[in-house]
Parts: structure tokens; C-alpha cells; sequence
């Protein structure tokens, strides 16, 4: 099965905000962002809706849903008011991620095995609504194992730490060892593997080594990419790499 590319366009919505924030409007556009992704290849497109509305707006991912032609993917908090924006808004998936207010982006995976029965619930209101579930998490076999028992169809693992040493090979190939037994866990647990974070066009042929992954989610890499070559550019770039996944 070919790998798949989910573009996270959060960084487009950054830029926009630094200069508009606050306003109804301005560019760049992160919709019009994401439909050249779409025409580019994209297999799918990402919007991460904070807590504090520090990029993408509730504006942008209503949008997106009317406009794009592929998969509505929403990185959100498990907190009340995020789930019931998610219910009305029925993206295809949510990917449900640790959000703290001070970070530059996320750190780190979410502790699933910690927060069982608060998930549980997320999870079953989701699926009623038709809408699929991935947790992201570390590649750690407790967080695989209750990600499992919470039900979700996807786990999202996190491959900061492989981004992070990808120059020290030692440590990247305990990374990716790492990576290679939670995805082996959550295939024979029944759970779909994607992964993500940290990744650019240097180490994502690396993670061909992984077993049964199915989409990357990636936006800083192409969005700064793209100040250089353009945004349908820098999405080609890192499809060409993806390339011979072996599946």
C-alpha cells in the first residue's frame, strides 16, 4: 500500500495571524493553502484547532470541510469545548493530542494509559457521529495497549525522538526500533498505524523500516519549504521521498 501524505497547514495559519490576528480575514489563506496541497497530491489535509486559537481558526476548518476533496483530519484537545466543535464540524478523523498553552508545538504524545476512561468517552461520542479516532502517542507499548482498550481505529505515533537523532546513529536506530515493535503491537492489537512530527524530506525515508504505517502527517517541513519553491512544490518534494514504502 502506498504511504500517504497529510498535510498539516497550521504553520500557513501562523504566518496569517501574526499579522492579522483578531481579524475576520487575511493571507496568507490556509484554505486556498490547502487546495493546492490537494491538487499537488495530498492524500489529505491537518488543522490543528487550539484551545487559545493561536492559528487555526473555527473559521478555517468549517471551510475546509465545504471545500476540500480528501480527508478532513482535526488534531484536537480532549477538552469539552474542542469535542463539541469536532461534533459539529464531522471531519473524517480526529487525532486526539496533549495540548499545553505555552508550547511552540506538540510535546510529546498523549499519556492514553493515564487518561482510559476520559478518551473511552471522547472515542464512543466520535464514532456515533461516524467520525474515526487516533490517539497520538509515543511508540510505548503500554501507551500502544491502551490506545487498543480505548477503542480508537488509528494510533498516531511520534516520531520527534527519530527526527531528533537522525544525525546520531546509534540512537535513530533505537528510535526506529522503537517505532518498528509499537507498530508491529498495534497491527496485531487491530489498531491502524500513521505517524508523525519532525519529519522532513532527510529522515522520512528512514521510517521505511516501519512496518504497517499508512499516513505521515507533515506540515512545518513543507510549509518552510515552500517559502523557497513554493507550497505545491515542497508537496511533491516530499511525496517523491516517501516513495517505495514498502508497506
Amino acid at each position: 500500500m502506498p504511504l500517504k501524505l497529510g498535510v498539516n497547514i497550521d504553520h500557513v495559519a501562523t504566518l496569517r495571524e501574526a499579522r492579522y490576528r483578531g481579524q475576520p480575514s487575511g493571507e496568507p489563506d490556509a484554505v486556498e493553502a490547502a487546495l493546492i496541497c490537494e491538487a499537488a497530491g495530498a492524500h489529505g489535509i491537518t488543522a490543528h484547532v487550539r484551545e487559545d486559537r493561536r492559528h487555526i481558526q473555527d473559521r478555517d476548518v468549517f471551510e475546509l470541510r465545504r471545500r476540500i476533496q480528501t480527508r478532513l483530519n482535526l488534531e484536537m484537545a480532549n477538552v469539552p469545548a474542542i469535542v463539541d466543535l469536532a461534533l459539529r464540524l464531522r471531519p473524517d478523523i480526529v487525532c486526539i493530542v496533549p495540548e499545553r498553552r505555552q508550547e511552540v508545538t506538540t510535546e510529546g504524545g498523549l499519556d492514553a494509559a493515564g487518561q482510559e476512561a476520559a478518551l473511552r468517552e471522547t472515542r464512543r461520542r466520535m464514532n456515533e457521529a461516524g467520525i474515526d479516532v487516533s490517539l497520538f502517542i509515543g511508540p510505548e507499548p503500554a501507551q500502544v495497549e491502551a490506545a487498543a482498550r480505548i477503542g480508537g481505529q488509528f494510533i498516531e505515533l511520534h516520531t520527534g525522538a527519530y527526527a531528533g537523532q537522525f544525525d546520531r546513529a546509534p540512537q535513530k536506530q533505537a528510535e526506529l526500533d522503537r517505532l518498528d515493535r509499537a507498530a508491529g503491537l498495534a497491527r496485531k492489537l487491530g489498531v491502524r498505524v500513521n505517524a508523525g512530527h519532525g519529519l522532513n524530506c532527510r529522515n522520512v525515508p528512514g521510517l521505511q523500516v516501519v512496518p504497517y504505517l499508512e499516513e505521515l502527517n507533515i506540515g512545518h517541513s513543507i510549509v518552510s519549504r515552500a517559502v523557497f519553491v513554493g507550497l505545491e512544490s515542497a508537496v511533491k518534494e516530499m511525496l517523491k521521498a516517501m516513495e517505495g514504502y514498502p508497506g
